[in-house]
């Protein structure tokens, strides 16, 4: 789901991993000394020292739980609201890290943590490792949980990359930003790093799901291969140029191919319009006049009913696409998709 911007100041918020450091903390805190930090501060990479409060504390025969509330600012964060919930015990050898229930569990190769572990990334394992040993432990068993993150696992990338019962603990500075391109353009990333492990030969990067049930049915590609690019072309494509796909289809609907055509990266609309300009210079056969008078790029195409016009906007699209990934040995095509899921164009 796409959210419109707020108006005023965007207030930043904490990611997962951010939380279960904090939580961690509180959790070995009342574990060695029989109570719980509250609110519980700690410090993250860039020296940022929040403080947040706790929502569960329990203090069991052997174990410590202490549970926080993720608060992701004003970004539309699939998490935000949800509990992040750490217990520990004394355990070992070391800190060992453990997924309790919503947090998933890596399955495949390609992503930061091996398969076989809990989907807790390397930034938050550091920092959690931290907080414990500076309290003085050694050997500390950490389970981290989410109560009903499986199901908030469907609306990520989880399920695609392999990652399998639920969510991950993510963040490297411990900051969400708001309406940030980053966290998205990272799940680009991981996505095109999951396919080349998995030694995929052909992956799509899409701008929607329209244009992703299309392809995927006219090229009969698994669901590991279809890349939710969304309004990121540049950030796909840039990281291909050095971490090569053998062959990659870029796709979208007609108006953010017309973007692409026109050299633009980012299709976002409040990022990036449409040329009419472009547009009337490449559909000569209809009076310019008329092309420029229109509202959008549909109704141009409207007009250039029975001319290939999608074609000829793919083969424009093509020529920024690979201007991008300049020598790398990416196999490119762009598809275009009417919004009934038709493919319409095409360029190779």
């Amino acid at each position: 789901m796409r959210l419109e911007k707020p108006v005023g100041e965007l207030r930043r918020g904490w990611t997962t991993g951010a939380c279960a450091t904090a939580a961690a903390k509180a959790a070995f805190a009342a574990l060695r000394g029989g109570t719980f930090p509250d609110p519980v501060s700690i410090t993250l990479p860039k020296g940022e020292t929040p403080s947040f409060a706790l929502a569960l504390e329990e203090l069991g025969d052997g174990f410590a739980r202490a549970g926080i509330v993720k608060d992701a600012g004003d970004d539309p964060d699939v998490t935000h609201g949800a509990m992040v919930v750490v217990t520990v015990r004394m355990g070992g050898p070391g800190i060992r890290f453990f997924a309790g229930e919503g947090v998933g569990t890596v399955t495949r190769e390609g992503l930061p943590i091996p398969p076989g572990e809990p989907a807790i990334n390397p930034v938050p394992r550091q920092l959690i490792e931290a907080v414990i040993r500076e309290q003085g432990g050694s050997d500390v068993d950490v389970e981290i949980a989410i109560p009903g993150g499986k199901l908030l696992a469907e609306k990520t990338w989880n399920p695609r990359l392999g990652i399998i019962g639920g969510l991950s603990i993510l963040g490297t500075t411990g900051i969400v930003h708001p309406f940030s391109c980053a966290a998205w353009i990272a799940s680009i990333h991981r996505g095109v790093d999951v396919a080349r492990a998995m030694g995929l030969q052909h992956v799509a990067g899409c701008t929607g799901s329209t244009s992703e049930d299309a392809v995927r049915a006219h090229y009969g590609l698994p669901l590991e291969a279809m890349l939710d690019m969304g309004d990121f072309a540049g950030g796909l494509l840039k990281y291909l140029r050095e971490h090569p796909v053998p062959r990659v289809t870029i796709a979208g609907g007609f108006g953010k191919m017309v973007k692409l055509a026109q050299g633009a990266l980012d299709l976002h609309s409040g990022r990036s319009q449409v040329d009419l300009e472009l547009l009337a210079d490449l559909v000569p056969e209809l009076p310019r006049d008329l092309v420029l008078g229109a509202n959008t790029a549909q109704q141009v195409l409207d007009l250039a009913q029975g001319l290939d016009l999608a074609d000829r906007i793919a083969g424009r699209a093509l020529v920024t696409a690979r201007s991008v990934v300049r020598d790398a040995p990416v196999a490119l095509d762009i598809v275009i998709v009417s919004r009934q899921g038709k493919l319409i164009g095409h360029a190779a």
